[in-house]
């Protein structure tokens, strides 16, 4: 019998266009498969509606996330997360849901809320050795010491937007002057924010999943950026290279694989992860960990899957199989 699956997308932030694009995609993968009756989720915070493919709409259910389409009532077998950002990546759906007891194809509740928040995240992890760049925390309404901060980061360095995603509410700083302006650019995106040293080294992303019941690390890819960094332009305007497999050393490649899948262990994650690292001197640094990375055919992950051997169908579909047990 054929399993219902909702493929939520969508979302309450700045991600929401790239999220409804990476959901349109698992949609039209997983609409080629036999075993599934697909239905695409818009989640917005002013409504919840499924989306039929005439584009009616029509209201979910909050209280079981069902939907009534002509007179029917539907339950779903799985919910595929395509939201980027909250509240698909910050830990609240994937409570909801597991208070209603719907598998999903994501991480945990607390896995999503811990890694969405960077500083926490990177917090939780520096013990275990895992590198990092240096960083200093502030919250809108702090007072701002530059002289501290450049004392502690140095010039230049990154003021990001704490918990945001696609490189929204992140400035590079090269004056002390630019401070104010950054911190503007953050504030528009979370009241807490991360300012954490520029590292000069070659930028890989690594993509680790849960597939066929292993922990595995796909392909390496390198991101060669156009621009003054990996920001929005370079990573959905095409102002980038993304190489896979990366241009680096096989010791260096080792090492990076060792620490992606240490930190993916740690944290006890399920689902896709997909983590972004600087070298250093030739040790790799941890920036930040994606529980919901893009999944349009130009992201990073289902490049990496690619070169794996993985096509997109196979790699949807072994989510929600993976979800399901």
């Amino acid at each position: 019998m054929k399993k219902n699956i909702a493929i939520i997308m969508g979302g309450y932030s700045s991600e929401y266009e790239i999220s409804l694009k990476s959901g349109n995609v698992v949609y039209n993968a997983l609409n080629t498969l036999d075993n599934y009756h697909v239905f695409r989720i818009h989640i917005f915070e002013n409504k919840w509606v499924f989306v039929s493919d005439t584009d009616t709409e029509f209201p979910i259910d909050k209280n079981d996330f069902s939907v009534v389409v002509d007179d029917e009532k539907i339950t779903f077998d799985c919910v595929f997360n395509a939201i980027h950002g909250s509240p698909g990546e910050d830990g609240l759906m994937q409570a909801y849901l597991e208070l209603l007891n719907i598998p999903h194809t994501s991480c945990a509740m607390y896995q999503a809320a811990l890694t969405f928040n960077k500083r926490d995240c990177l917090s939780v992890l520096k013990p275990y050795g895992i590198k990092t760049a240096e960083s200093y925390y502030i919250n809108l309404g702090d007072a701002v010491d530059e002289d501290a901060i450049i004392k502690k980061v140095g010039l230049p360095c990154f003021v990001k937007a704490n918990r945001a995603g696609s490189s929204f509410g992140i400035s590079k700083v090269y004056k002390k002057e630019e401070f104010k302006k950054a911190l503007e650019v953050a504030y528009k995106e979370d009241d807490e924010v991360i300012i954490e040293s520029y590292l000069d080294g070659t930028e890989v992303s690594v993509g680790v999943i849960s597939y066929q019941g292993e922990i595995i690390v796909l392909p390496i890819t390198e991101i060669v950026s156009e621009n003054d960094f990996f920001d929005y332009q370079a990573k959905y305007l095409g102002q980038s290279q993304e190489i896979t497999p990366a241009r680096i050393s096989e010791s260096d490649a080792d090492k990076v694989r060792a620490i992606a899948k240490k930190v993916y262990e740690i944290l006890k994650m399920t689902g896709f992860s997909r983590s972004e690292y600087i070298f250093k001197d030739g040790e790799p640094h941890l920036l930040e960990v994606n529980t919901v990375p893009g999944l349009t055919k130009a992201s990073i992950l289902p490049q990496q899957a690619e070169a794996a051997g993985i096509s997109l169908e196979q790699l949807f579909q072994n989510a929600i199989e993976e979800a399901l047990k």
